[in-house]
C-alpha cells in the first residue's frame, strides 16, 4: 500500500499538470439580464471572457407571446474586431417579454449557452 502512494505522489511531482481551460463564460451584455429597453429596435451586444468561433456561434430571439412550439428567430451577426464580441440587432420588436439564446464554441473546444431575459418597454 504505501509502495502505490510513494508511486501516485511521484507521478504527480513529476507530471506537470495541464492547464486549466475555461469555457466561453458572457461577461456583459446588452441588453443586460431583466432590462426594460426602447424599441422597436434593439442592438445586441455579447462579450465573452475569452475568444469565440464567431462562424460556429448563434444568437437567437424568442418572444414570449410566440405560439408553443414556435421556433426562436435566428440574429444575423455583425461584424466586429474584438473576437471575444458578438454583436446583432433585433430589428421591429413590439412591447413586451422577450428572449435572447446564446450559444457559442470558444477556443478550448467547448459551446456554452445562456439566455437572455429582457423586456421592450411601451
Amino acid at each position: 500500500m504505501a509502495w502505490r502512494l510513494l508511486l501516485a505522489w511521484l507521478i504527480t511531482a513529476v507530471v506537470p499538470p495541464m492547464a486549466a481551460q475555461a469555457h466561453a463564460i458572457i461577461l456583459e451584455s446588452s441588453p443586460a439580464v431583466d432590462a426594460s429597453v426602447p424599441g422597436p429596435d434593439v442592438p445586441v451586444l455579447l462579450r465573452f471572457n475569452s475568444r469565440i468561433d464567431r462562424a460556429r456561434s448563434n444568437v437567437s430571439l424568442a418572444a414570449a407571446s410566440a405560439p408553443k412550439g414556435a421556433h426562436p428567430q435566428t440574429l444575423p451577426l455583425a461584424p466586429t474586431d474584438s473576437p471575444e464580441i458578438l454583436k446583432a440587432t433585433a430589428v421591429g420588436l413590439a412591447p413586451g417579454s422577450y428572449t435572447l439564446r446564446w450559444q457559442v464554441l470558444s477556443v478550448d473546444g467547448h459551446i456554452t449557452r445562456g439566455d437572455i431575459p429582457f423586456k421592450v418597454a411601451r
